[in-house]
């Protein structure tokens, strides 16, 4: 696996963001990928994955599944660490 591509999709509000599972994959299908990572921070400053997060991860997972591409990881950071929501909630 190498990056071939790094981009801002979605710019949020101080507790929200709504990411769109199709501009996600559209990005991935325009640089022929077959597997994403996706990164977002909590303002907060706490990298906790909430319910929300969790949930995400999962449509990700399946519209990825049904595209065959990966998702590899969807990592939260907040002020002083990082969460993999793959490796902490065995979304894998």
């Amino acid at each position: 696996n190498q990056i071939v591509h790094e981009q801002t999709l979605f710019i949020g509000t101080l507790n929200s963001a709504i990411i769109h599972p199709r501009e996600v994959f559209k990005t991935a299908l325009k640089w022929s990928a077959n597997a994403i990572i996706v990164i977002h921070n909590h303002p907060s400053g706490d990298a906790t994955p909430s319910e929300a997060d969790i949930e995400t991860t999962k449509r990700l997972v399946a519209c990825g599944e049904a595209m065959g591409i990966e998702l590899l990881d969807h990592i939260v950071i907040g002020e002083e660490s990082y969460v993999s929501i793959m490796s902490e909630t065995n979304e894998a």
